[in-house]
């Protein structure tokens, strides 16, 4: 058997402001853009250099949906980055004025700093330890 996720839906407000967050802030390439109908589009992001999980930016179609918008997980960390320079793309947050949450820490599995997207969702940006 072989199996393994392709994409995870992220609820959003508006699709042109979450594009231009992920691409524009986190340097995320557009995998895809394709209207589905007046109000529908199938947007798929990804971090560079990914050829694993992508990003739907799914934009909430009702009050439930867009109750969850920014808090898909109850407030826990719920995206993890993994980077291959931490410095780097930490730097790259603070430029961009992306609110942290949590400051750099060195743990067993490498080192760890929380931010938020542009609706609050939580994120983990991690460099893995070698």
């Amino acid at each position: 058997m072989n199996q393994r996720l392709v994409q995870i839906a992220l609820v959003v407000e508006d699709y042109d402001e979450a594009i231009e967050f992920y691409t524009k802030k986190l340097n995320f390439s557009l995998i895809e853009d394709t209207a589905l109908s007046a109000t529908k589009r199938w947007v798929l992001v990804a971090p560079p250099g990914s050829d694993g999980c992508r990003l739907l930016l799914a934009k909430a179609a009702n009050e439930a949906q867009k109750s969850r918008i920014g808090n898909q997980t109850g407030g826990r960390v719920f995206l993890f980055l993994h980077t291959d320079n931490f410095e780097r793309d930490y730097q790259n947050l603070l430029i961009q004025k992306i609110t942290i949450i949590r400051k750099p820490s060195v743990e067993p599995y490498g080192t760890v700093a929380v931010f938020e997207d542009l609706y609050g969702n939580l994120w983990d940006l991690i460099e893995p330890a070698k």
